[in-house]
């Protein structure tokens, strides 16, 4: 996921890019004080902010139960997991859910959480909560 020359910041769409909740979802035009920036290609489902970029994708199946590190913020759950540089957060107990990759340089990542809680909220429910 790279920034193209001149273009929006490239985002590969997720498996359910197409489901409405995806199409109809609100993406913050802030996030970590990061202005918002086009997607390449450009889709409703995806969006992006600031340089680095933090990359959020909807369209993802609903995770199963898990024993997989999950956080609670405002009331949303997401799952956690380390990356290379940063952390993909991923919601849990939504269906679709939606994938938020954070780079290191907005450390601590977790703090970006609550400028996307209306999104989190949006996402239809499946019952499942950090445990």
């Amino acid at each position: 996921m790279l920034a193209a020359c001149g273009g929006g910041v490239e985002v590969a769409l997720a498996p359910r890019a197409s489901d409405p909740a995806c199409v109809a979802v609100a993406w913050p035009d802030h996030v970590a004080d990061q202005r918002r920036r086009s997607t390449t290609p450009a889709d409703a489902s995806t969006a992006a902010w600031g340089d680095p970029a933090i990359i959020a994708r909807c369209g993802y199946a609903a995770l199963p139960a898990t024993t997989q590190d999950c956080l609670s913020v405002d009331g949303h759950d997401w799952i956690v997991t380390s990356l290379s540089d940063g952390y993909s957060f991923t919601t849990y107990g939504t269906d679709p859910a939606v994938e938020v990759l954070v780079p290191s340089a907005y450390a601590p990542e977790s703090m970006i959480l609550p400028d996307l809680d209306a999104v989190a909220a949006a996402l239809p429910k499946t019952g499942h909560h950090c445990m």
